[in-house]
């Protein structure tokens, strides 16, 4: 879970960026910019991610031997590993699809998609998988992988179906509404 971790600091830098990206975007009034930066950033990010994949799957026998000399604990991991792979890409996308949901100012809705996806699916999901039908670990992991996937497929949609230039409407309303009031901020000459 370590490489986990170490891929998923990549990911949550990039939430950032895109989350201040669109809402910057957005709050410009430049649609077309926003939905642009969103597509490259997934498309980018999914590479990433496939590429991470496919150096767990190559390495899947191997790369145990950084954290444990155990050749019963490398071999658990080996088998793992697939596991490994398709959470890594699962989460190369989704951390990048809630900051631009983020940055649309869909906090609230991402909220509730996250709390329907993990605790009343992925997990009652991992707790049948891994403790009724006695899959272990392995079951536990399927199911939070399932509820990561719905949730990456839930935002997609919204994402896909978004209509941009409302969406920049909307935001440069919100940035005339709570934008304040310019004040003459000229320096006064005092003697």
């Amino acid at each position: 879970m370590s490489i986990n971790g170490w891929e998923a600091m990549l990911f949550i830098g990039i939430n950032a960026a895109i989350s201040v990206r669109v809402s910057n975007e957005l709050g410009s009034g430049h649609a077309r910019a926003a939905k642009y930066s969103v597509i490259v950033v997934i498309v980018e990010s999914l590479l990433i991610g496939i590429f991470f994949m496919a150096l767990i799957l190559i390495t899947k026998d191997d790369f145990a031997v950084i954290f444990t000399s155990s050749e019963e604990l490398q071999k658990a991991v080996s088998q793992l590993a697939p596991l490994l792979g398709v959470t890594m890409v699962l989460n190369s996308v989704q951390p990048v699809i809630s900051g631009v949901a983020v940055g649309g100012g869909w906090q609230a809705l991402v909220a509730y998609i996250n709390l329907a996806c993990y605790y009343v699916f992925g997990l009652p999901l991992g707790f049948l998988l891994g403790y009724v039908l006695n899959w272990g670990v392995q079951g536990i992991w399927v199911g939070m992988l399932w509820g990561t996937a719905l949730q990456t497929a839930v935002l997609l949609v919204i994402i896909w179906r978004t209509n941009w230039n409302t969406e920049a409407a909307q935001a440069s309303e919100r940035v005339r509404m709570w934008g304040g009031v310019d004040e003459d901020l000229s320096p006064t000459l005092s003697h």
